[in-house]
């Protein structure tokens, strides 16, 4: 495949998919200022190195929340994936990232079961929940997930409503579609996507299917009725209890919120703004990570996620705390190009440039990755 940065994987997703497809995928809030922010800000920060380093054995292996991974890459819980890619979807996913030795994450609203994830993956995987209304739901959810062989749950807190998604609104588009003129026109323009999608079983949100099958209208309208608006820190006590393991908090973005994870029990923070796709002008994460990390790193393991692109942005955040980034859209990308192997390709890429930016830095293992290797917008400034 000639694609050699996940840019290309973005340009051929977008000559694959009807438009509304790929705006579902590609873009964000309001007026999409934090989705644009997340990648840019990266590249603010500048790299140094130190010259004249023995690189000869270079290792990128770490462990994540208890799980070995061969790079400091997380996939991100993202749902529908069979809506890029009708005939692998989810299990596509999570076998490429089974291939590639790194961890899966699997979303609430994943149109495959934990178990049809879990029979081709048997490598690290978690899953991430929302806070339904209805406890009974989630326990179940953790249950089954944890006889499937999940070993972390994730908890989303960015979503106590959706966000306004406009180019959804501009195209007529909800998941699963509904046939308008619009939408029609565009999903015909796409003939062997319709043909994917035709040949394949109908789209919708499996693990929460098999315990609430009266799903009526679009995903989003139903997260709006089952989610839970009263909820509060102390209401999630009982879901870490419950799973008995490790467990991170999704969606964190300041030094108070990211304190009481930890003060609760929570093993991870990870620290999300959901892609861009909820609150706009939300900070990008790389701008929020190194005070959390201050302030809760000695206490449990930060993550980030949010316009990572290239090697260069993992290393920057592994420099300023992160214990591993989290990709979305650039592994979305590859699979809406070409499937499993697209999603292959997006980690190789990421996993090659990171291996390479070590190198040209001076490190031979991620866990050498020094503070003063980065220097901020802030200390850029100063320093003129």
């Amino acid at each position: 495949m000639r694609a050699f940065n996940i840019a290309d994987l973005r340009t051929r997703a977008r000559t694959r998919l009807p438009r509304m497809v790929f705006d579902y995928m590609d873009g964000g809030a309001d007026d999409e200022c934090t989705l644009r922010a997340n990648a840019q800000r990266f590249r603010d920060y500048e790299l140094t190195w130190d010259a004249l380093r023995d690189i000869a054995a270079l290792s990128t292996a770490t462990t994540v929340l208890g799980c070995a991974t061969q790079l400091p890459l997380v996939i991100c819980p993202t749902a529908t994936s069979r809506l890029f890619d009708p005939r692998g979807g989810e299990r596509a996913v999570a076998r490429a990232a089974h291939a590639a030795g790194i961890i899966y994450s699997c979303s609430a609203l994943a149109t495959t079961s934990f178990e049809d994830i879990a029979a081709v993956n048997p490598g690290p995987k978690w899953f991430q929940l929302y806070a339904w209304k209805d406890r009974g739901i989630l326990r179940e959810m953790l249950t089954r997930a944890k006889a499937a062989g999940f070993t972390a749950a994730i908890l989303t807190v960015d979503v106590p409503v959706a966000g306004n998604r406009e180019r959804d609104l501009y195209n007529d588009f909800t998941v699963p579609p509904r046939v308008t003129v619009r939408t029609a026109l565009q999903a015909l323009a796409r003939p062997g996507y319709l043909c994917r999608l035709w040949s394949t079983p109908r789209l919708r949100p499996e693990i929460v299917h098999d315990v609430m099958p009266a799903i009526d209208g679009s995903i989003i309208e139903f997260l709006n009725r089952q989610l839970d608006h009263s909820l509060t820190w102390q209401d999630i006590v009982w879901m870490i209890d419950a799973w008995d393991g490790e467990f991170a908090i999704k969606g964190v973005s300041t030094v108070a919120d990211a304190r009481r994870c930890v003060d609760i029990g929570a093993t991870g923070v990870w620290i999300s703004n959901h892609g861009g796709r909820q609150l706009d002008t939300a900070p990008a994460t790389i701008d929020t990570l190194e005070p959390i990390v201050q302030a809760v790193g000695d206490r449990a393991q930060v993550l980030l996620d949010g316009g990572v692109r290239r090697g260069t942005d993992i290393v920057k955040a592994l420099a300023l705390g992160a214990r591993a980034v989290g990709i979305g859209r650039a592994y979305l990308y590859g699979l809406a190009a070409a499937g499993e192997a697209g999603v292959a390709r997006a980690i190789a890429l990421l996993g090659d440039e990171l291996r390479r930016d070590l190198a040209l830095m001076g490190y031979s293992d991620i866990k050498s990755i020094r503070r003063d290797s980065v220097i901020a917008p802030h200390e850029a400034r100063h320093k003129k």
